[in-house]
């Protein structure tokens, strides 16, 4: 999963979403449902790379929501990929309050 059109890979399935620098996802309903998709394929045990430009922001974002649909409580997801991953991790307010307040009610309901 790519969140950056600076990565164009030729050689393997993946999926670029429209996701600005330092912003949220242009379309939530597709974010979370390719969110959905790579940590099914993760828990299936099959490799899945998510990136962006720096590792941080919009990673950490993609990296909380999947802490999310993993069980973790969605008001302690951020702070869980903070330390599990980068304590830089998730670097705007707007990325954590999409996580807990758009992506998180979408990512906890039945799809």
């Amino acid at each position: 999963m790519y969140l950056d059109p600076s990565w164009m890979p030729v050689d393997w399935p993946h999926v670029m979403l429209d996701w600005p620098d330092f912003g949220v996802p242009a379309s939530l309903e597709q974010a979370v449902a390719e969110i959905r998709s790579a940590f099914g394929r993760a828990r299936r045990g099959e490799s899945v790379e998510v990136a962006c430009i720096g590792g941080h922001g919009r990673t950490g974002t993609v990296l909380a929501c999947m802490a999310i649909l993993a069980g973790v409580p969605v008001e302690e997801a951020v702070a869980w990929v903070r330390g599990a991953y980068c304590p830089r991790a998730v670097q705007e307010p707007a990325q954590q309050y999409w996580i807990e307040h758009r992506a998180a009610d979408a990512l906890t309901t039945c799809p």
